[in-house]
């Protein structure tokens, strides 16, 4: 994530003075090495950065340097095995040390891994809005976990198609997305059972690769079970006109 990415140094862009300390909330981040680029979402708060995309999940913190720098260590974890999913480093886990600086509301990083030397990783984060995101209701008695979870989305209604993202449950927020969309929503749990409701809107234009769901603004709402490994829901959005319904199921993979 990176100082001079893609080299946008010396294309009008200035760094302020705003110190280092990152602002809380969900970004969407674009990676590249020489093998190409790759694109996701990182929801960040208390030191600690969460996301991915849909394949591959993005665990990190993050701390304050010298001269307004912001210092992060990151990690790779897949968590979905389908092969049309490559890696941007070509191996399936791995951890980068950056350094980066904010440049107007953006952070724009830099580094590398000692796993393989030599290899240049740049990104930049960019806040998306949550000005949609619905309130937060209060806790209930033993609440769904917090933590980073995988979604593996499948279409109901004979409808095909399906999606996998990530997603990050926090004190009853729903931060989350993939490599087009984002979710903002909130949600209710106890006891065993959860509701809630998000709006899944499009962060980068999809052309068409996900028809459902490209191009609208898109409220859902849901509700399932849940327990220690992850959750079910099943949920009901409104693209457009239509009503649309699909299954989800939550796989926890880091717990914070």
């Amino acid at each position: 994530m990176a100082a001079n990415v893609y080299g946008l140094a010396g294309q009008g862009f200035r760094a302020e003075k705003a110190g280092a300390t990152m602002q809380e909330g969900l970004y969407k981040v674009e990676m590249r090495t020489v093998h190409g680029s790759r694109r996701g979402v990182l929801y960040v708060w208390d030191g600690k950065m969460m996301g991915g995309n849909s394949a591959f999940a993005f665990i990190g913190t993050y701390r304050d340097g010298e001269n307004d720098e912001v210092l992060v260590d990151i990690s790779s974890k897949r968590h979905n095995d389908d092969p049309k999913f490559q890696p941007l480093f070509k191996v399936d886990e791995i951890t980068l040390s950056l350094t980066g600086r904010r440049q107007g509301t953006q952070y724009f990083f830099e580094g590398g891994t000692t796993q393989l030397p030599g290899i240049a990783f740049n990104s930049v984060m960019t806040p998306i809005s949550e000005a949609a995101a619905p309130p937060v209701p209060p806790a209930g008695k033993g609440a769904i976990g917090n933590g980073l979870y995988s979604i593996h989305i499948r279409m109901l209604d004979g409808l095909d198609g399906g999606n996998t993202g990530v997603m990050v449950l926090h004190d009853g927020k729903i931060r989350g997305g993939d490599a087009f969309f984002d979710y903002i929503g909130s949600c209710a749990s106890s006891n065993g059972r959860w509701k809630g409701e998000l709006v899944n809107h499009e962060h980068t234009p999809s052309q068409g690769a996900r028809p459902v769901f490209g191009g609208h603004e898109v409220g859902i709402g849901f509700s399932g079970s849940y327990d220690e490994e992850g959750a079910l829901a099943e949920a009901t959005a409104l693209a457009g006109k239509r009503s649309i319904r699909f299954s989800a199921v939550l796989k926890k993979l880091v717990k914070t």
